[in-house]
Formats: C-alpha cells, sequence, structure tokens
C-alpha cells in the first residue's frame, strides 16, 4: 500500500487510541512487523497545544518510521492551522480523526459527529489537504448511527478533496465499541472509491486479518485493541497473510524482554511519577489472563519504577 510518496513495507497499521499510542507504544510495534503507527489525537484548540500532554504527543524526537500524526476538530481554519503546525513539528502525514466516538469529542461536533454534517466534512478535509504538502489521510465510521450509514458518501467526498488513504472503523458512532464490527460497509466503500482504503475492527488473529482482508477488498487493515499487550501480532500476521502458517508462540523470554523495554520507554517518555501510572494499564494488558489477577492487583499498587520493573523480572524468574 501507498499513501503518497510512501511506500508500506506490509498491509498492517497501528490505530491511533487516545492514552495508548504514546511514542513508546508505536516504536515497539513498528519493530515487531508494522507499517504505520498513527499517533494519539492531538486536539486542533492551539490554546491546548502548550499544555504537557499536548507537547509531549507532538514530540518527534527518537520516532521510527514514517511519522503519520491524527489531529481532531471541528473548525476548518484551525485544523488547517494545526495541520500546519504539525508538519512543521516534523509529521509526514496527517490524519484527521473523524471516527472517535468519545462523548467529550463528539459533543464538540469532532470526531465522528462531523458524518453528520457532510458539508462541513468537505470544508474541513479540503482546508487540511490545501494547508499542507504531505498526504493527509482520513479515518471514519461507516456512518453515525445503524439507520444512517452515510459511509460511502463520505468516502467519496474526502477522495475528491484529495485525501490520500481513508481508514474505516467497521461499527457506528452509536455503536461505539459494542456488539461485532461489520465489514460489509467497509467493502462497498473500497469499491465506491479509488484511493486506498484500511479496514478496522475486531482485528485480533492472524485468521481474522486474512478475513477482513478477503472481505473487504481493503488495500490494509489497521490495528487497535488487538495489538494491547500483544504488540507481535503484527509479526504473527504478516508471516500468516505470507505463508498460511502461524508463528511459534512468543517465548516468555521475549515477553519479559519486551516488558520491560516498554517499562524503560514509558519512564523515559513520562518521568517517573507519570510512567509509573501509564505503566500499570499497559502491563495489564500484558498480563490479562484470569490466573494473572492477582498479579495485577500488586502491579497496580506499586509507586515505583524499580518496584514494577522488578516484580515483571521476577515474574518470568520464578
Amino acid at each position: 500500500m501507498r499513501i503518497g510518496p510512501y511506500q508500506l513495507k506490509n498491509q498492517l497499521i497501528v490505530a491511533p487510541m487516545a492514552g495508548v499510542t504514546d511514542q513508546a507504544f508505536r516504536n515497539l510495534c513498528l519493530r515487531h512487523g508494522a507499517a504505520l503507527a498513527v499517533s494519539e489525537m492531538l486536539s486542533s484548540n492551539p490554546k491546548v497545544w502548550d499544555s504537557e500532554k499536548s507537547k509531549n504527543r507532538m514530540a518527534h524526537s527518537g520516532e521510527e518510521g514514517i511519522r503519520s500524526v491524527q489531529i481532531a476538530g471541528a473548525d476548518p481554519e484551525l485544523m488547517a492551522q494545526a495541520a500546519q503546525f504539525n508538519v512543521e513539528q516534523g509529521a509526514h502525514i496527517i490524519d484527521i480523526n473523524m471516527g472517535c466516538p468519545a462523548k467529550k469529542v463528539n459533543k464538540k461536533l469532532a470526531g465522528s459527529a462531523l458524518m453528520q454534517d457532510p458539508a462541513l466534512v468537505k470544508k474541513i478535509v479540503s482546508a487540511v489537504v490545501e494547508a499542507v504538502d504531505v498526504p493527509v489521510t482520513l479515518k471514519i465510521r461507516t456512518g453515525w448511527d445503524p439507520e444512517h450509514k452515510n459511509g460511502v458518501h463520505i468516502a467519496q467526498i474526502a477522495e475528491a478533496c484529495g485525501i490520500a488513504s481513508l481508514a474505516v472503523h467497521g461499527r457506528t458512532r452509536q455503536c461505539m465499541y459494542k456488539g461485532e464490527a461489520e465489514y460489509d460497509t467497509i467493502a462497498h466503500i473500497k469499491q465506491s472509491v479509488s484511493i486506498p482504503v484500511v479496514a478496522n475492527g475486531d482485528i485480533t488473529t492472524p485468521e481474522k486479518a486474512r478475513f477482513v482482508l478477503e472481505k473487504t477488498g481493503a488495500d490494509a487493515i489497521m490495528i487497535g485493541r488487538g495489538a494491547q499487550g500483544r504488540p507481535w501480532i503484527f509479526r504473527e500476521i504478516e508471516h500468516y497473510l505470507q505463508t498460511g502458517e502461524h508463528l511459534a508462540p512468543v517465548s516468555d523470554t521475549e515477553k519479559r524482554q519486551v516488558m520491560l523495554e516498554h517499562l524503560n520507554k514509558l519512564y523515559e517518555l513520562y518521568g517517573e511519577y507519570k510512567g509509573v501510572r501509564f505503566a500499570r494499564k499497559h502491563i495489564g494488558w500484558y498480563f490479562d489472563q484470569d490466573s494473572q489477577r492477582e498479579f495485577r492487583a500488586q502491579f497496580n499498587k506499586l509507586e515505583d519504577a524499580e518496584q514494577q520493573y522488578s516484580m515483571v523480572e521476577c515474574y518470568f524468574r520464578d
């Protein structure tokens, strides 16, 4: 798959997830087989750009691979300015968020709420595309609710306005993350446009990845929650798509190495106080079995980076 001048090495993309796809997580996924990792959503409101959270998300020092930065907002002019600002900060690709279902985003008529207003979608997409000289991509849902699936119409607007590729989550905004993602609408969208289309939603195994690619005809797949605590899922899927065979399960030695590296990068990125707190949810995803519940509970009580690091080390030593 190609996005503007960027040829991706495979069909596997990391979905943008607020509070998850920080630089530490993106780099891990890239090293384990993902071709592209999209950043956490950044507000187009310049008043928050000086906040610690925004500065952290806009920093690209040490970033690996192609830098795709997602922006969110409902004002075409502010979105254009945000795109320009992030390109100046080092973004290679600008991604527009029209897929986030969160209430705090939608109440500002941003995210997936924009799918209710095709005219505004056109204004925003046109403004951003015209504002920067890098590829602009778009992430949407199938529609606002099951009775108003207008993904095909939005996709056609996006293509006409110069969007380089389109990612589609197989749910409406009303569905949030409930039930199962559906792929028929993504297939219809793929058939209705000539730009690359990326399928997203409930892809958690190599078999599901192949099914979704075949079902939708998509050019690539985007994986979000399926990669939480499993950054190696990308190489597992790539191997399966190429050979039809499964890789050997990840060894405990590699799991330990990956988790300890992840912890170190979180402490480095956020500092010890915040790093320890971010580590709780990330390590919780690695240890998601019922039999590991006690470990998670104990880990979440730790207030010190050295204690967290030692606890993970000891788990694999015992």
